[in-house]
């Protein structure tokens, strides 16, 4: 089993999770983070004034799967999140030794 963290643009997030939904991956979770990249943020112009915003929103999805179905869910991910442009994020994959459902008790692969 692998855990799968994307950080997107949280204008994706609706696409991402329904694209994820029509393949039968449902269960996510969903929390809302800020960062920056490479480009350390961007340069905005207020009141003729400029200044860098260096902590940009994004969301972070984090989903755990079956070591099969990882290639499927990344080809979803950066296929319904990318624009093209500088930003679009970036996705992380962590083994996981082991998962307990606390309702059930069921485990690893049960739980899922």
């Amino acid at each position: 089993m692998m855990k799968i963290e994307a950080i997107i643009r949280p204008t994706k997030i609706h696409e991402v999770k329904d694209a994820l939904d029509e393949a039968g991956f449902e269960s996510v979770t969903v929390t809302d983070v800020k960062g920056r990249g490479k480009q350390k943020g961007v340069m905005q112009q207020w009141r003729g004034r400029k200044y860098c915003v260096d902590l940009l929103p994004k969301i972070k999805m984090e989903m755990v799967v079956n070591d099969h179905d990882v290639d499927k869910v990344v080809d979803i991910i950066t296929g319904t999140a990318a624009t093209g442009s500088i930003g679009d994020g970036k996705i992380f994959i962590y083994p996981i030794a082991k998962i307990v459902r606390i309702r059930t008790g069921e485990t690893d692969g049960d739980a899922l």
